[in-house]
């Protein structure tokens, strides 16, 4: 089941159910409105949200329309909480070396908002990556426990501004590509948590990674959820992201402009890629074994607003 949230002028907007091949949509408003509804109610309304989707991948949904990624907010436009996987604590073994920070999540961006090109100048960065949406999920479970509490997946991009390598300050913005998927929707490459599938991000038409998302997940989805479980249940409706996807000595490329500085620097002896620049166009997008993309594309231009 794959889904979206459309824009409508409310803080939250309108759920709608997408197809596989993501030409068609569907509203979902005779069963929920808000994505966050069914999270809190999994159960009762995602069986009816997949009997819907089954109905509009055969083309016989009746009120079925084309889908239009333009329309779309974040799947879920306000999270109760979104934490990102950092590395590994040097020196520190098992699940004790796996940490977490904590990000902002009342304001998350739809799949083609503007970067706000103020912050040209101060290292401005995106960095791709991946994130599950969960359900609720019980205290102290083993991975393999939470992993059964993810109810979504999902593409994300956060802009942020660089000193060298490292995030100055707070993230400038996270935006999400237009459609959530269920796990089954990933088939085969869905594999104990994370997700056998190529991240593709391109600058102006130029591709300047296709990295393995498999292999740039520093842990399973399942084990990062059971960390922020640790201590304390986690909520429906958290966002629980990877962090950006780093995949092995750079040969297939990157997935943010200070991993392929940083290799410059290390190859050349000085970095050659500028930092964002106003009127960058921007994507990341993710196929599947057939070559369609699975999530939608995240297309973001940086613009110096008013």
């Amino acid at each position: 089941m794959k889904l979206a949230t459309y824009k409508d002028g409310s803080r939250d907007g309108q759920l709608v159910v997408v197809s596989r091949d993501l030409s068609t949509a569907h509203y979902a408003s005779g069963l929920a409105t808000r994505l966050q509804q069914v999270l809190d109610d999994w159960n009762f309304l995602s069986p009816q949200l997949e009997d819907l989707s089954t109905t509009l991948n055969q083309g016989k949904a009746r009120h079925a329309f084309p889908f239009d990624p333009r329309r779309c907010a974040a799947p879920l436009p306000r999270a109760f909480q979104r934490v990102e996987a950092a590395p590994a604590l040097l020196g520190v073994g098992g699940d004790a070396g796996l940490t977490l920070r904590q990000h902002s999540g009342d304001d998350l961006c739809g799949p083609c908002a503007p970067i706000d090109g103020r912050h040209v100048g101060s290292g401005l960065d995106v960095a791709g990556g991946l994130a599950v949406i969960t359900g609720d999920v019980a205290a102290g479970v083993s991975p393999a426990e939470a992993l059964e509490g993810v109810r979504l997946v999902v593409l994300v991009a956060d802009t942020c501004r660089r000193e060298g390598d490292a995030c100055a300050g707070d993230r400038l913005g996270c935006a999400f590509a237009p459609v959530a998927v269920t796990p089954d929707e990933l088939g085969a490459a869905w594999q104990g948590g994370r997700v056998a599938l190529n991240l593709e991000f391109t600058r102006n038409g130029k591709r300047l990674g296709l990295v393995d998302a498999a292999a740039g997940t520093t842990a399973s989805f399942g084990t990062w959820v059971a960390r922020l479980a640790r201590l304390r249940p986690v909520h429906a409706g958290s966002i629980v992201a990877s962090g950006e996807l780093r995949a092995g000595d750079g040969s297939r490329g990157f997935a943010s402009l200070a991993a392929r500085r940083a290799s410059e620097l290390a190859d050349l002896g000085a970095p050659r890629t500028d930092w964002l620049q106003p009127g960058d166009l921007l994507r990341f997008d993710i196929k599947g074994a057939e070559g369609q993309s699975v999530f939608g594309a995240i297309d973001r231009q940086v613009v110096l607003e008013d």
